[in-house]
């Protein structure tokens, strides 16, 4: 079987003024279905480019991206939008969230996008924010939740469409200590059910908590190596 995510010799460059940046520099991964993967990296080092090639947010200037088979390199602007929609889904520190929908609006949005009928909608909205323990918080606005909450919906916003991948970006990032735990402990709860997650991160110790670590520098992999957690 073809890796879910296969990166072939990846590069990104960017034009600043006189100054070119070159933000990843020959970057070969394979990510397999049911991987938990963390990305790994100072500010600077190429996991945001990375994670937005992985994510269909940004193209490479050379190299190839597959996934799940297709290349999606030089996909269309429209083309990769629906890729987005139907096969990632997205989590983000700030959770972006809209404030005056409820929980269980928000977590519908993606399938409102994709033409899903209401009943439909509702039943999956509402599963998948049974599924992430928020079945007593549907009618709720953000406002009304807890940091940890509003990240939740966001999971299950994320979940909705069923996608391929669960591409987290620093998620724990505004959240303290003790939040930030229960978080990664939901993630651990979908990896589990074989959701397959990239977690984009630069804290090593949060890091630890994905099944695999894979340490960029520079626009380069540097370590790619199974987690403390595996036993690596």
């Amino acid at each position: 079987m073809s890796a879910l995510i296969r990166l072939e010799e990846v590069s990104k460059r960017y034009e600043m003024a006189s100054e070119t940046i070159h933000a990843l520099r020959g970057v070969s991964i394979d990510i397999e279905v049911g991987e938990y993967v963390a990305i790994v990296g100072p500010s600077g080092s190429g996991k945001s480019t990375m994670m937005n090639v992985i994510g269909c947010l940004d193209t490479p200037t050379s190299g190839r991206y597959h996934l799940s088979g297709t290349d999606v390199s030089e996909m269309s602007e429209n083309a990769l939008a629906d890729v987005r929609n139907r096969r990632i889904g997205f989590v983000f520190q700030s959770f972006h969230l809209l404030p005056r929908l409820s929980a269980f609006e928000n977590v519908e949005l993606p399938l409102v996008y994709r033409g899903d009928p209401a009943r439909r909608r509702r039943e999956l909205a509402e599963a998948k924010l049974a599924e992430v323990g928020l079945a007593d918080r549907m009618t709720h606005k953000p406002t009304e939740l807890s940091g940890g909450q509003r990240q939740r919906v966001a999971i299950a916003r994320a979940l909705v469409t069923d996608p391929a991948l669960l591409l987290a970006d620093e998620p724990t990032g505004n959240l303290d200590q003790a939040t930030g735990a229960e978080i990664l402990g939901t993630f651990d709860r979908i990896h589990a059910a074989g959701q397959t997650i990239v977690l984009v991160t630069h804290e090593p110790k949060i890091a630890e908590h994905a099944s695999r670590v894979i340490e960029i520098r520079d626009g380069r992999i540097d370590v790619d190596r199974p987690s403390a957690k595996r036993g690596g």
